[in-house]
């Protein structure tokens, strides 16, 4: 019998930055720069939605919108997996 090289089996080999998965890499960079961004802007804005209007640290919009879209993100990963 021979061997077909094409069919052995060969486990997925996960990407590492210095022994650390790639995607563990890409969170922390991606939260260090989200919170200099966040930082970077204390000042106070006006938000105003259909019916009120607020003043509030821009920080605190950006972090909402951030923190929005990272919960949407994991939704819509969730439904991507089941499918």
């Amino acid at each position: 019998m021979t061997k077909n090289p094409g069919s052995s089996f060969h486990p997925k080999k996960k990407s590492e930055i210095a022994g650390i998965p790639t995607n563990v890499v890409v969170g922390v960079v991606a939260a260090a720069l989200a919170l200099w961004f966040l930082l970077a802007n204390l000042e106070r804005v006006r938000i105003q939605f259909w019916v009120f209007t607020v003043t509030a640290p821009l920080w605190i919009a950006l972090a909402a919108t951030l923190l929005i879209g990272a919960v949407l993100g994991w939704v819509m990963k969730g439904r991507r997996g089941s499918r």
